[in-house]
């Protein structure tokens, strides 16, 4: 029998992609805001497709901030494009 591949939702498109392909933010229970390139980390996540549009629309619209209920750092933002830029997503 086939492994069923979990699927997740991207906070910017809306569409359900499978759960490795999406870059997950994620808020630790202390309130710090992370990248998890593992998908690992404890705490709530919030999913993003490796596209820059994506992930510059969850950044302009503050999708990210209000699915972890938190204010997501410059760093972290900055982090996010320049990952999606320089890695394998965008047109």
């Amino acid at each position: 029998m086939a492994k069923k591949i979990p699927m997740r939702m991207c906070v910017a498109c809306r569409e359900m992609t499978p759960k490795r392909e999406l870059i997950r933010v994620v808020r630790s229970p202390e309130g710090e805001i992370s990248i998890d390139d593992r998908g690992k980390k404890n705490g709530r996540g919030a999913y993003v497709c490796n596209k820059i549009e994506c992930i510059e629309n969850a950044i302009k619209r503050k999708q990210l901030e209000r699915a972890l209920d938190a204010n997501v750092p410059d760093e972290i933002k900055q982090a996010l494009i320049e990952n999606a830029a320089g890695g394998t997503g965008g047109k």
